[in-house]
């Protein structure tokens, strides 16, 4: 029931109309009555001013004219077919009680209805039916029955009629008369159910069953039942009280059926879920398909879909209130299209006329929900209290009636505020109109939060008394100005940094250069700012059109000069090289979008709030309030809701598809190409002068496809390069935060201030993880968001010593020994010659043709790498005295990401040399030692060697150790050899530094100290495994030395090597002496992860290239044989391993060959599916090209087997690494450690290495006690195999079968005690 009943029919409607809208909901001839009900009480309400209620007339099905338009003319029919069918369904009310479907025979002698006798001739069959007493219950159910069945059939029949290459399903057999398959009737998001009401009455017309099962005088059947997802809805206790002659249907009535009768089904739907069935073998899956694009309240996240909703609120957003209307009610209009909208879609529009008060407008919206077949949720009643909020005089019974409907839908004020998201007033405008029929209201707010209680971290979050948590080293002023900052640095969306090229001295001809560009930058930033309004002028006067062609409302988002400036910052970054045509449309698209989510939480007037809350936030992490003993997540969610007054802090603007952004970007690079010019003679003005394009469109191959490019004028380049700007520009969220992050609470909410942030992230248009997330319990998320919080939550400062060596070396032409590329003044000449110039022979012009690819390739190398180190030594630069932070987020696995681009501690050596914690701690008794052996560790030396001996090196350099700390550049630079040269130097400085001291246990030490897992991979699997020569080789086996697996593996192979040689192969007599732990090392480490043999062969033949004495003509032999050995020699030491690891790759591709994605949850409860699905390749019109765009994450196309199967075994070891790494973030935020991590790389202070080691160790081992592959077989069974398998083909049932004894069949595991790895020093070293 809509609102539309509550409105326009409210008043003037007499008792007998209520009555019959009543029945309506219980009578199948819905199509002749509901006519009869609507002009009845449109003559009664036809005076009425406030009851305006809009009829339509239009033809959906066009009148057949010749042949050509047959098939298009089906194609409607069955649009209206659908439609139709999905009505019936979504507007019949049965009261049902059980969840399971019974089939009932109805009787076979039914006669047939009289011509004269139709129900559309029948003017008093309205009031017959409520004087029929029992007898209305039967006509009631079989009317619908018959009539339903009536268009089911037409629907089957047509689609039967429709060419097979058009339809998705194909039926084995002809359709037979009356007995049509209750599969190909099902609407999405329909079941079916059997419902009657014993005997039929002889005067009714004869029933066609949806759906049969006719069998053989040999007892075969010949028809295959199909089954989909369904829902019952119940009839309401007033409905039933107010009408008792409509009785409910017993179990005992329906077990009492003669077993004579045919069965016959009625599909419904509601809100009880019933069990799943089976669908047929024919499809492609074996079971119902998995809705992956949809949230808890059904709303799709196509692509079609999605762009719909982005047109929609970008026109909300420029108030284009008429635009926006006219495009809902365009494909409102048109069954083909009205398919593409959801609730969300009409709430937009609605939400836009609650602002106007237009409360007629609201009730029209309400009958577009009910004509689509939809029901209206929780926003859709929260925008028509708020226009009623915003009304000067509004009628007291409206509202009223308003929540009286909302409680009949099961929903209450309450879930209003509790559920919706408000901008600017719109909650106090609800809160009004609430409180004129409720004074007293006030809105529920649940002090109490859920708690986690998953079995791994239940422990951690139950014992909270006396539990205190690490404060930050900042009174509450001081976070309360950097909050400010982050603030204002956010507003403005760019940062503006010095660059650090621009220490270097300044020529006159830089000089010259530099004033150049800025003149000619004044002249594009006139010309693209002209342009742009010439086309929107263009734009906003044509007509509506097709959605590809109408990106008006998405120029209209933002200043024009804001436009203006991401084009002419995408030109600034251009590579000389160029770069390809769709990436740089994304980009840009990409950047609009982000600066328009933060205009809109801007215009949603929630900043004042978000100042509020924050500023008592800060007193949880200020040193100078009380301790609470609150998690970061558990105070702001309580300060959310003791504020919870004006707009919401969360967002619920729709995500941009990939095809919007590429759309919106690569009409933005079409105006920079078309409109940017420079003089040809702007170097030489003796040259003639003409204007010449800045930017070139041209085509290019890559990997044998043909792709558009975007080059810049090598006059344009020559500029740029001589300048050497002073000045960069990024985005803010590219730079660190100058505060701490606001605490994830949700999957929507975390991170930065007003940036929008994903969780989980992924490929800019995959939201699949995104809606599995938020259909989650928020408190089975709680360890996850507690563990971001937590690495998120650490400060960071600069090694400046540290930081002016390496500009230094960058602003001198570099060095490639120590990871800082030089300048492109160093880079190749790219050699230039006529290939008709006949002086050169065939072979000359071919060598002469590779080297030129070589040369630019190598060019290209230098400019990326050069561009990547300048922009993150400025950002360090500029952040050199400053304290910051970084926030994270998580990949699909599970895995943290800071979420700064550039500069973090996940990067090389350089960045993470260069970062230092804020806070620091006291060295203590054997803070010291930690550092001299982390400073071995950072040499690569000495891997095999016990504590105690790394630290006698350590011990037995330290006179290198010293000079390289005072004499960087021109000393003896022993640090240059390490394996990471720029930490060691920086850990040499650390320890001159505390050796020096007076007391160097007191020196307080800012270093972190890594400790990094002997293969952790490995470690995972064995423990999985129970497999102790596995558990042994990994270290997690308490060993007096380390043991060194890629050392185990090199002599393994090597013995295999020899064996070989003395049968006389020549390859492995080729290989004697060049087998090493280097060789061999990425092969081992990344074998685990998934890595096929063809990539091991690379990783070697890579390393024997870097051999000099090895001889090249035997390189792909000799990575050929090694790859085979290495892989032998794997699976002899780490059996346990190879079974589970067939194991999960067995079970993906039989799930795969399913039709599904595979999905897991971790054990601290976040849910994963691979993305991976077969590419769908879409074509993007542009005026400057067409552009092909291949999504691989689309959840509408079938799964990827081949990525699904090769991809499980190491996802799954990532999501169980990010579980340890989470698990031990938590407890040392509970022992108040300073942690971070880059993956399986722990870092903390040198005093608290011993503290983090102990609780490294033990939740290691609390995670491999949970029975991981007993509740994962547990759950693949659960998701993918509880559907009994009705009917399908011969290899489909086989292959059910094989995954179900598959995923049934736990690997078995060995007989290793877990608890030694609590004894193991070398587990973590």
């Amino acid at each position: 029931m809509s609102l539309l009943r509550l409105c326009a029919y409210s008043a003037g409607l007499s008792r007998s109309f209520a009555v019959d809208r009543a029945v309506r909901f219980l009578n199948g001839d819905y199509c002749h009555l509901c006519l009869r009900i609507w002009s009845n009480g449109e003559r009664q309400i036809q005076d009425k001013t406030w009851a305006t209620v809009y009829q339509r007339h239009y033809s959906a099905i066009p009148k057949k004219e010749d042949g050509k338009k047959r098939f298009w003319e089906q194609s409607q029919l069955l649009d209206v077919l659908e439609a139709r069918i999905q009505q019936l369904q979504s507007d019949v009310v049965v009261d049902v009680k059980h969840s399971k479907v019974q089939i009932i025979k109805m009787q076979q002698r039914l006669k047939k209805t009289a011509a004269g006798n139709s129900q559309k001739n029948l003017p008093g069959e309205k009031a017959e039916k409520l004087k029929s007493g029992p007898a209305a219950k039967k006509s009631v159910t079989e009317g619908f029955k018959t009539h339903a069945s009536r268009w089911m059939e037409k629907l089957n029949r047509e689609k039967w009629i429709k060419p097979k290459n058009q339809t998705s399903h194909k039926t084995h057999d002809k359709p037979v008369p009356g007995k049509s398959s209750k599969g190909s009737l099902m609407v999405p998001g329909t079941s079916s159910k059997t419902i009657t009401t014993g005997k039929r009455s002889m005067a009714k017309p004869k029933v066609e069953a949806t759906a049969s099962a006719a069998t053989s005088s040999k007892g075969k059947e010949n028809a295959l039942q199909k089954k989909a997802k369904w829902k019952v809805s119940r009839t309401s206790e007033s409905l039933a009280a107010r009408f008792p002659g409509l009785q409910k249907v017993s179990s005992s009535e329906v077990s009492a059926m003669s077993s004579e009768e045919k069965p016959a089904v009625v599909t419904a739907t509601g809100n009880e879920p019933v069990k799943e069935e089976e669908l047929d073998g024919d499809q492609q899956s074996l079971t119902a398909p998995e809705k992956l694009l949809e949230d808890k309240e059904g709303n799709r996240y196509g692509d079609p879909q999605l762009r719909i909703r982005c047109y929609l609120e970008a026109c909300v957003f420029v108030d284009d209130v008429a635009r926006a209307h006219n495009y809902l009610l365009c494909h409102h209009r048109q069954l083909s299209k009205r398919t593409h909208l959801s609730i969300s879609a009409y709430n937009i529009i609605m939400r836009m006329w609650a602002k106007k008060g237009s409360i007629n407008n609201i009730r029209r919206l309400f009958v577009l929900i009910e004509e689509a077949g939809l029901k209206p949720n929780v926003t859709s009643y929260c925008a028509a209290l708020e226009c009623m909020g915003r009304m000067s005089a509004c009628e007291k019974w409206i509202i009223t009636r308003c929540l009286q409907q909302m409680e009949v839908d099961c929903m209450s004020v309450d879930d209003v505020f509790s559920q919706c998201v408000f901008k600017k007033d719109e909650r106090e405008k609800v809160l009004r109109a609430v409180r004129l029929v409720q004074p007293e209201y006030q809105p529920l707010v649940s002090k109490d939060q859920p708690v986690c209680s998953l079995s791994l971290v239940e422990q951690f979050y139950a014992e909270r008394e006396g539990a205190t948590y690490p404060k930050l080293d900042f009174s509450l002023k001081e976070l309360q100005d950097r909050f400010s900052l982050q603030l204002a640095m956010e507003k403005a969306t760019t940062v503006t940094i010095d660059s650090v090229e621009a220490l270097k001295p300044v020529t006159d001809h830089m000089a010259q250069m530099r004033e150049l560009l800025a003149t000619q930058r004044k002249h594009w930033e006139k010309a693209l700012l002209q342009a742009l309004k010439e086309k929107k002028r263009i734009l906003s006067n044509n007509s509506q059109r097709s959605w590809n062609t109408c990106i008006y409302p998405f120029l209209c988002i933002l200043d024009d000069q804001d436009y203006v400036n991401i084009m002419l910052q995408s030109l600034d970054k251009l590579s000389p090289s160029g770069e390809s045509l769709l990436f740089m449309a994304e980009e840009m698209g990409n950047r609009v979008h982000n600066l328009y989510c933060i205009r809109q939480k801007s215009h949603s007037q929630m900043i004042e709030k978000l100042r509020r809350i924050y500023s008592s936030y800060a007193e949880l992490l200020a040193n100078d309030t009380e301790t609470n003993g609150m998690l970061p997540r558990e105070c702001w969610t309580s300060l959310e809701m003791e504020k919870c007054a004006g707009p919401s802090l969360l967002s619920d603007d729709t995500p941009w598809p990939l095809v919007l952004m590429v759309q919106l970007g690569s009409f933005l690079v079409d105006l920079m190409v078309h409109e940017l010019k420079v003089r040809s003679n702007i170097l030489n003005p003796t040259q003639e002068k003409k204007l010449i394009p800045v930017l070139y469109h041209m085509y290019t191959f890559r990997s044998n496809h043909k792709i558009g490019f975007i080059k810049p004028h090598p006059i344009v380049t020559q500029i740029q390069r001589i300048a050497m700007e002073t000045k960069l520009i990024f985005e803010s969220y590219v730079m660190p935060m100058l505060c701490p992050p606001v605490p994830w609470m949700s999957p929507k909410s975390g991170a930065y201030l007003l940036t929008s942030t994903k969780l989980m992230r992924a490929t800019d248009g995959a939201i699949q993880h995104q809606l599995l997330l938020e259909k989650c319990r928020d408190e089975d998320l709680h360890a996850v968001l507690d563990s971001l919080n937590q690495v998120g939550n650490c400060p960071w400062k600069i090694n400046k010593p540290l930081l002016d060596i390496i500009i230094s070396i960058f602003n001198d032409k570099g060095s490639e020994k120590l990871s800082i590329p030089p300048p492109l003044s160093e880079a190749p000449e790219i050699p230039r010659f006529n290939p008709h110039d006949p002086s050169y022979t065939q072979i000359e012009k071919a060598y002469m043709k590779r080297e030129g690819v070589k040369a630019k390739k190598k060019v290209a190398e230098m400019h990326s790498l050069r561009m990547d180190a300048l922009y993150k030594l400025s950002i360090a630069n500029n952040m050199r005295d400053e304290i910051f932070w970084f926030p994270h987020n998580m990949d699909f696995r599970g895995r943290t990401y800071p979420q700064p681009p550039y500069f973090n501690h996940l990067g090389s050596d350089v960045t993470r040399a260069l970062l230092l914690f804020a806070e620091g701690r006291p060295l203590g008794p054997k803070g010291l030692d930690w550092l001299k052996i982390h400073l071995v560790n950072l040499t690569g030396l000495k891997k095999r060697s016990s504590i105690a001996g790394r630290l006698e090196y350590a011990e037995s350099i330290m006179e290198d150790v010293l000079d390289s700390a005072d004499h960087p550049l021109d000393g003896r630079k022993w640090w240059m050899n390490a394996d990471e040269p720029w930490q060691a130097l920086g850990c040499c400085m650390e320890i001159a530094n505390a050796s020096r001291s007076p007391d160097h246990t007191k020196f307080v030490s800012y270093y972190p100290v890594h400790q990094d897992g002997s293969c952790n991979g490995l470690q995972h699997y064995a423990a999985l495994g129970r497999d102790v020569i596995g558990a042994t080789s990994v270290n997690l086996l308490p060993c007096e030395l380390p043991q060194d697996v890629y050392s185990g593996v090199a002599q393994q192979v090597e013995e295999f090597r020899a064996r070989d040689a003395e049968t006389g192969l020549k390859i492995a007599q080729v290989l004697e002496g060049f087998i090493s732990r280097k060789v061999v090392k990425q092969t081992v480490m990344t074998v685990v992860y998934g890595v096929t043999r063809y990539g091991g062969r690379l990783q070697i033949e890579k390393r024997l290239k870097e051999i000099d004495d090895f001889p090249k003509d035997h390189v792909w032999d000799a990575s050929h044989y090694l790859v085979v050995q290495v892989f032998n020699s794997l699976k002899e030491m780490f059996t346990g391993t190879r079974e589970i690891q067939e194991w999960l790759t067995d079970s993906a591709r039989l799930i795969a060959r399913s039709g599904r994605t595979v999905e897991w949850v971790t054990p601290l409860g976040l849910p994963i599916v691979q993305p991976y699905h077969r590419i769908k390749n879409q074509t993007l019109k542009s005026s400057i090209q067409n552009l092909s765009i291949n999504i691989s994450h689309d959840a509408n196309e079938k799964p990827d087997i081949m990525k699904q199967k090769n991809a499980f075994p190491p996802n799954f070891i990532h999501s169980l690494d990010s579980t340890h790494m989470m698990l031990t973030s938590l407890h040392c935020y509970r022992a108040g450690l300073t942690f971070v991590s880059v993956h399986d790389c722990y870092w903390t202070h040198a005093l608290t290495v011993d503290t983090m080691n102990k609780v490294c160790r033990e939740q290691f081992v609390a995670l491999h006690s949970q029975p991981i592959l007993e509740e994962l077989s547990e759950f693949l069974l659960q998701k993918y195999c509880t559907r009994p398998l009705v009917a399908s083909k011969p290899k489909k049932i086989q292959e059910y079968y094989k995954m179900v004894q598959l995923l049934s069949r736990v690997p078995h595991t060995g007989d290793f005690d877990l608890e030694k790895v609590k004894e193991s020093v070398y587990f973590f070293s």
